[in-house]
């Protein structure tokens, strides 16, 4: 598994919070110290990491995340087996990534909602690589909390429910049981 880093500042609270999390479970990481004084916060390599320019920033391999509550959601989920249990039996590993953007996505999905109470697919009345694209994410957010958000719409929930039983995507899926 890749190296975690974290960026922050230890006086900042979020910051603490990460940190600690990362003690409990007993988890290896580097500290890389963000000098908030001197503006580093604001600099483009670490705006590359938090848009916002707030610690901390958490990196591990080609996974990024900000905001210190997703940051120990994910840290909680992937090292279960690790220090403290600080998950109740119930938790869903991708929460930590997907609650981060679950009011972006409720945006698109109204947008979807609109467009397809006029058709039955998003570019119109047949199935197309529009629709197509959206099978793996689409698959993937069914499995975790966002999805309320689809469920929600009746239009997004029965286009979802529609795209996900074609036949070429269960063939996908029955792919990945050898593997």
């Amino acid at each position: 598994m890749a190296a975690l880093k974290v960026h922050g500042n230890p006086f900042s609270t979020s910051t603490q919070r990460v940190l600690a999390c990362l003690y409990e479970k007993d988890v290896e990481f580097q500290f890389v110290n963000v000098d908030m004084g001197a503006g580093q916060h604001k600099s483009d390599s670490f705006l590359s990491l938090n848009p916002f320019g707030q610690v901390p920033a958490f990196e591990q391999g080609d996974l990024k995340l900000f905001e210190s509550r997703a940051i120990t959601q994910y840290i909680a989920q992937e090292y279960t087996d690790k220090g403290t249990q600080l998950l109740l039996p119930e938790s869903n590993k991708t929460m930590a990534v997907v609650e981060e953007n679950e009011a972006a996505l409720a945006k698109v999905l109204d947008v979807y909602e609109a467009r397809l109470a006029q058709s039955k697919y998003l570019a119109g009345d047949h199935f197309t690589l529009v629709d197509l694209h959206h099978l793996p994410n689409a698959h993937y957010l069914m499995g975790s909390s966002a999805k309320k958000l689809f469920d929600s719409r009746p239009h997004v929930s029965a286009w979802v429910a529609d795209i996900t039983a074609r036949s070429a995507w269960s063939k996908v899926l029955d792919l990945q049981k050898h593997y």
